[in-house]
């Protein structure tokens, strides 16, 4: 009696462990979020198997239909359309029941977008806050924005990408220089991450993109006294004098200091 959890890749099919594959293809039956979706990995692999929808429409009723299975003793693979199950996606609930049933229930690890784009985004700490996807209302963001404001190590999110600007504004409205990461498409083919302080991503960012987004959040830096800031545009001004160029030296003093490039930028003209 098991219940196999897989992680699945995020973009790149290349990006599944041995194990799953070795899962996937001696499992009695793979449920997966989206039959479609799973079979193109499949099909990649060379594995032939039995599919059953599991998503957020059926979780319930086909989580009952599986505890008898898993009790008689099938060995059951659940997947999603990309990374760990129960994370952001269903899962938690056929996890739960078959605990509860003393069946056995192993996580095959593999992709995750959340460590992923931690650490493509340079951000990473020793700690950080997982945030899931993020709440749409403007109000929601704005007391979210409250609650991290005090929080000094890193956060990570989903956010759709129809959404992502409205956010993105939202946030610098309330925290300008926070530095941000907007991660797209990770391990795909159109990869981008787009990497400054809020204020800099979200005018970057004002059309749409396109493509799955992982946004994360850098800890909030320290308020500079004004004499701090003007020790760093100081500073701006004599690696200029000395023969950087004006935009490397406001991100060199930006990134040790806090204070905003475009401020800066802007004193040292």
């Amino acid at each position: 009696m098991t219940l196999a959890v897989c992680a699945t890749p995020i973009g790149n099919l290349e990006d599944v462990t041995l194990r799953v594959l070795r899962e996937l293809g001696e499992a009695d039956v793979v449920l997966c979020e989206d039959t479609r979706r799973t079979q193109i990995l499949l099909r990649r692999h060379g594995i032939r198997a039995r599919l059953l929808s599991y998503h957020e429409h059926n979780e319930a009723s086909r989580t009952a239909e599986m505890a008898p299975r898993l009790r008689a003793g099938e060995r059951v693979a659940l997947v999603s359309d990309a990374g760990l199950p129960a994370i952001s996606d269903p899962g938690a609930r056929l996890v739960r029941a078959a605990l509860g049933e003393g069946i056995a229930v192993t996580v095959l690890p593999g992709p995750s977008a959340v460590e992923t784009a931690l650490v493509a985004s340079g951000l990473v700490g020793d700690r950080y806050q997982f945030l899931g996807y993020l709440p749409r209302g403007a109000r929601a963001l704005a007391e979210l924005w409250k609650e991290l404001a005090g929080w000094p190590h890193p956060a990570v999110a989903f956010e759709s990408p129809n959404r992502l600007s409205a956010t993105l504004r939202s946030l610098a409205a309330a925290q300008p220089a926070r530095p941000v990461a907007v991660c797209r498409e990770l391990t795909k083919r159109f990869e981008e991450v787009v990497r400054g302080s809020a204020a800099e991503v979200a005018e970057r960012l004002a059309d749409p993109p396109k493509g799955e987004i992982t946004l994360v959040l850098g800890p909030v830096a320290a308020a500079l006294a004004p004499r701090d800031e003007a020790r760093a545009s100081d500073a701006v001004r004599e690696l200029v004098e000395a023969g950087l160029p004006r935009r490397r030296a406001t991100e060199l003093v930006s990134g040790l200091t806090g204070v905003s490039r475009r401020r800066l930028y802007d004193a040292s003209l």
